[in-house]
């Protein structure tokens, strides 16, 4: 049992701990050259974890294409190939997030809290996570107003489906029926399109930092424009695995997304045949009266279902 003396031996010294993290955080805040190394010496190892940590987790091809600057022993690139920046990149974004200014500011020490503990518990945060993800693949995306005023869960809906998810784990992560999601994710594409913007559910795209030549020598420039022909082991695969993937499609979705995507066809040009081929791509409604909003929602639906079928192949190899 703790004595009151105890108590106040403890109580004591958290306040010490309190005020000596409290002081060091608004040095640093403050620009102090000194205190700004303390506190970069504290978070480096926070930091070196969790950008390990979550590289690894999207680093996809950029392990048999560049060699890693976080961990030596991760891939298969050759010792000749150019280093991946996008350790560096994740390392600096999050050292910033961790110890610019408005983060070090916020930090009061109360309960005897540590900066050090409290660094750390915003590195092990979903937000924090997000917040990187939005960083590493340029996904920080405004829901428009007009879509936003569709109903309460349009903006998670626009969002879910720019990410490309189905109407079925969408409708689960809302907690809502199936049928009220895909009535919402309907009246959006109505707006979209009739606003010329369904681009806005177009996925964001990776650049890969390293893809970028730093060599001002024009020899240098041209051999890195010669072409190769030959595709990589993991390219082979993921071509199989695609064509696996596009045969348990039906006939009409291979149609579709083949028009649409492959060939760039006029969305009415697809619809004029559907209707002379008298097929229907929405239950319950006939060819002759399929219009264009459900045409790009069936396309999305598709292209979900093109991707579910690819991941549920991929796990299985």
């Amino acid at each position: 049992m703790t004595g009151p003396n105890q108590k106040a031996e403890i109580k004591n010294k958290q306040t010490i701990v309190n005020t000596e993290s409290l002081s060091l955080a608004r040095a640093a805040a403050d620009g102090d050259a000194s205190a700004r190394k303390q506190i970069s010496e504290l978070v480096h190892p926070i930091v070196h974890y969790q950008t390990t940590r979550f590289c690894k987790r999207f680093c996809k091809e950029n392990r048999f294409m560049y060699q890693c600057t976080l961990d030596p022993g991760w891939g298969t690139a050759a010792k000749d190939k150019s280093l991946c920046e996008w350790g560096n990149a994740s390392y600096a974004w999050m050292l910033n997030d961790l110890s610019n200014e408005k983060r070090l500011r916020q930090f009061n020490g109360s309960n005897g809290a540590r900066i050090n503990d409290y660094l750390y518990r915003i590195a092990n945060s979903l937000p924090f996570y997000e917040r990187w993800k939005d960083w590493r693949f340029g996904r920080k995306v405004h829901v428009p107003t007009y879509i936003q005023e569709i109903s309460e869960h349009a903006s998670k809906v626009f969002l879910s489906m720019r990410s490309g998810e189905n109407t079925a784990i969408i409708a689960q992560k809302l907690q809502k029926r199936e049928t009220q999601v895909e009535n919402i994710a309907e009246k959006i594409l109505v707006e979209l399109t009739s606003r010329n913007k369904l681009y806005l559910l177009d996925p964001p795209t990776t650049v890969s930092l390293s893809d970028v030549s730093h060599s001002d020598e024009p020899h240098a420039q041209l051999q890195n424009d010669i072409p190769s022909f030959d595709l990589l082991p993991e390219k082979a695969e993921e071509r199989s695995i695609m064509k696996m993937a596009w045969e348990q499609l039906t006939t009409i979705e291979q149609f579709v997304l083949e028009a649409m995507l492959i060939e760039e066809q006029d969305a009415n040009d697809i619809l004029s045949a559907l209707k002379k081929l008298n097929i229907p791509i929405k239950k319950g409604v006939p060819a002759n009266e399929t219009d264009r909003q459900q045409l790009y929602y069936f396309r999305r639906k598709t292209i979900t279902k093109l991707a579910g079928f690819y991941e549920t192949i991929s796990n299985k190899q």
